[in-house]
């Protein structure tokens, strides 16, 4: 996620940390660097001026001329510029109103809304125990309900149904009074989009929210437009009362223009930030930790976030018990830890919310093939049970049978019951001394797509 907006940052202010003094010379020829970081970032042209003139005032005042460190005190103004860009604070759903609370979705076609309504209401039936009610009055596109409705029964959630034949305005008052009689706590209306902003579009949405007052008006909009986002935003919230922005496919944006453009263009928060295709890749925009990634500082706090609500914990207790008992890392354990890392974003997710370790990511997210835990995954569930619990019994025409059901080949299945050799071995490790010596093994351990390791790596899965 900004990518190329951090490597170009992180080798402006690599600069300045070893200063001894800060001077408005080799501030200005750093900051000039930074401007032309931000302009390839397309970053809206007003927020650059005054994140600039912002910087350089403070930057020069008195209480970074008398630091023991100046450079580290500029960086540290750099990334307290950087959040108050995008809004300084979280600024979360004000549900707090009598049920339901109404969320309306607006949006460009394409944008997103559809399937940022489900993951919305995903998080909130899981992370705030909301009962949600979804659904669409996009009477336009073709199966945009049946898309809404598909979704909301993959996340087992409620869907109120409507069709192309109804009025959008008739939709929402339906809908409504369903929710209050039903007792749920919000609802969730995704809108029609269109190509472009037109009056018949602005016209209907208004009528949308004349009727159902709701407490929350988010716009949808797609990271990687960059300022575009913004000024769409801006067009939006003057002829809606909006309370907030979505970003979506944030994953996808190297650049960050849309991020650091649209709190200063309109004026309303980033509430939340799509970070994948998953339904679970909608995360609570926090500017600290987003500023802090930009900066090459990682994002601790949001990957403990993740550990707490994506691990298994029952797993991992399962785990812990096995090895107190002196049992030894199967491949059923090995197939587990597979799946959890799948669920944090695999080794370039994690590795991109770790300080220092941005260029470890995009080393990973290039040599690891995206599809690299299914296919691993695959192979383990084509063996037998017994097969899982002792892999010394897969020999020649097993390796055949498996391979075939998991439609690889011998070569990937040797190069995983290698990995799984080292894994054990790491895991003895850990039942002998403890961390120190797990973190020790940590180095004899290839990574799956080979390229970022410590005994030569193995050749990726293609």
């Amino acid at each position: 996620m900004f990518d190329n907006l951090t490597q170009r940052l992180a080798s402006s202010l690599r600069k300045m940390s070893g200063k001894a003094r800060l001077t408005e010379e080799n501030l200005s020829e750093t900051l000039a660097e930074v401007r032309v970081a931000l302009l390839e970032a397309d970053v809206a042209l007003p927020v650059i001026q005054q994140f600039i003139d912002s910087v350089k005032l403070k930057s020069l005042g008195q209480a970074v001329s008398e630091s023991l460190n100046p450079g580290q005190a500029f960086l540290k103004i750099v990334k307290s510029e950087l959040e108050l860009v995008m809004g300084a604070a979280n600024e979360q759903l004000n549900l707090n109103v009598q049920p339901p609370a109404v969320i309306l979705m607006a949006g460009l076609q394409g944008a997103g809304k559809t399937t940022t309504a489900a993951k919305l209401a995903n998080l909130l039936k899981n992370n705030e125990k909301k009962k949600v009610l979804l659904t669409s009055a996009d009477i336009y596109r073709p199966a945009a309900i049946d898309q809404l409705q598909a979704l909301a029964s993959q996340i087992k959630v409620d869907f109120f149904s409507s069709d192309q034949s109804q009025r959008p305005s008739d939709i929402a008052k339906l809908a409504l009074d369903h929710a209050k009689t039903n007792f749920y706590d919000v609802l969730i209306l995704d809108t029609a989009g269109r190509l472009s902003i037109d009056e018949k579009m602005m016209t209907e949405i208004a009528e949308l929210h004349e009727i159902l007052i709701p407490v929350e008006t988010l716009l949808i909009v797609d990271a990687m437009t960059g300022q575009d986002a913004a000024i769409t935003a801006r067009d939006f919230a003057g002829a809606l009362p909006l309370t907030g922005v979505v970003l979506t496919k944030a994953d996808s944006d190297t650049r960050g223009g849309a991020a650091l453009s649209v709190r200063f263009i309109t004026g309303k928060p980033i509430k939340f930030i799509g970070v994948g295709e998953k339904i679970e890749a909608l995360d609570p925009f926090y500017p600290e930790r987003i500023a802090s990634r930009i900066l090459g500082m990682g994002d601790m706090l949001s990957l403990i976030e993740e550990v707490e609500h994506k691990v298994d914990k029952k797993k991992a207790e399962r785990l812990a018990k096995k090895f107190k008992k002196g049992k030894s890392f199967d491949l059923e354990d090995f197939r587990d830890q597979l799946q959890q890392m799948n669920k944090l974003g695999g080794i370039a997710g994690m590795l991109d919310k770790l300080p220092a370790a941005g260029n470890l990511a995009q080393l990973g997210s290039k040599n690891v093939d995206n599809a690299l835990f299914s296919r691993m995954e695959a192979i383990i569930c084509s063996m037998t049970p017994r097969e899982r619990r002792q892999p010394n019994l897969i020999s020649g025409s097993r390796k055949r049978r498996i391979t075939q059901g998991s439609g690889t080949n011998v070569q990937d299945l040797n190069r995983l019951l290698k990995q799984h050799k080292q894994m054990q071995k790491m895991m003895k490790k850990v039942k002998a001394g403890g961390v120190q010596k797990m973190l020790q093994g940590l180095g004899d351990i290839p990574p799956p797509g080979g390229g970022m390791g410590g005994s030569g790596g193995i050749p990726p899965y293609r």
